[in-house]
């Protein structure tokens, strides 16, 4: 039995990642509606907006869908009483310890997964008694811990030592990277950047078609030695930051001009390393159908030449 579906209760254990402003209704009842579970996102700190997002998800899709809440993010504290009471059953937490959360959570009757970067924050979660862990590497765009480590290795080391779910998510876009993430011992993937660049999704065509037009070197990693630390889209505001060495959090005042308005040089365009597995725009029904699809093909290859004892 997957416990990721049995947790979520979707048909497919793939999860869209709650990118701020970006993952409400529009985008994740499509892939709440594809069979993968969508996310509404809090991250904005729009408390208002985000729940009102909840409550159109509801006339959007009869599927399941999560929400999640950022600690490090979270301005108004009621967000967290307003998302336990919102009906909705499962929720991701990130960006902090999950423990001041859970009591709220758990006593709402919610199932509630962890976000974490490395093995101590994996730890540190499962003790404090969630129920599954997102296994968050490197390679993915936003936020990001500065000493980072990939998705290949944090997987393996957080496998070895949790015994409680695990969804993968950084470097993943396809079926290739799902199948990868579950013989590593995941039984979900969180995909973001693919999701972004979905045609559902609410951003301007601008940032679908850099995410397209990007090789595999064309993201970069900022401000490692200070907060935050993010990846984001080689654009030429970003390569000039990296060459300063860091930046102010005051540029995502503006960010919304990238994400809406197309000024790609307006602020920092969040993006993971799949900018360069990425080619084409497509609808989040089709990417989750190609994602299945080669997963299944995949697995059934692997499973053919394990049988005739080949390599």
């Amino acid at each position: 039995m997957n416990r990721v579906l049995a947790h979520t209760g979707v048909e497919v254990p793939i999860v869209q990642a709650p990118m701020g402003w970006i993952a409400r209704s529009q985008l994740a009842s499509a892939v709440s509606n594809a069979g993968g579970l969508g996310v509404i996102e809090t991250s904005s700190g729009e408390v208002d907006a985000c729940m009102a997002e909840i409550a159109r998800m509801r006339e959007l899709t009869d599927k399941p869908f999560g929400v999640n809440l950022p600690l490090l993010f979270i301005r108004d504290p009621r967000v967290v009483d307003l998302v336990a009471n919102s009906g909705v059953r499962f929720v991701t937490t990130s960006a902090g310890s999950p423990a001041k959360l859970l009591p709220t959570l758990k006593a709402a009757g919610l199932t509630v997964y962890h976000v974490v970067p490395n093995l101590s924050s994996a730890l540190k979660a499962v003790d404090a008694g969630v129920d599954g862990l997102i296994v968050e590497g490197g390679e993915g765009g936003g936020f990001k811990n500065p000493d980072d480590v990939s998705t290949l290795v944090l997987l393996q080391a957080v496998h070895e030592r949790c015994d409680v779910p695990l969804i993968a998510a950084g470097g993943i876009c396809d079926g290739r990277g799902m199948a990868a993430a579950f013989a590593l011992g995941a039984e979900g993937v969180q995909m973001g950047t693919r999701f972004v660049s979905a045609a559902e999704s609410p951003v301007h065509a601008n940032y679908k078609q850099a995410i397209v037009d990007a090789d595999d070197t064309g993201t970069v990693m900022l401000n490692r030695k200070s907060t935050p630390c993010v990846r984001a889209l080689k654009t030429e505001r970003a390569r000039e930051i990296d060459r300063v060495g860091g930046f102010d959090r005051a540029i995502f005042g503006s960010v919304k001009d990238v994400y809406f308005g197309g000024d790609m040089e307006a602020s920092l365009a969040l993006a993971g390393q799949t900018v360069g597995l990425i080619h084409e725009v497509l609808p989040v029904a089709e990417i989750i159908k190609r994602t299945v699809e080669g997963f299944h093909r995949i697995r059934r290859e692997q499973g053919e030449r394990t049988q005739a004892g080949a390599f």
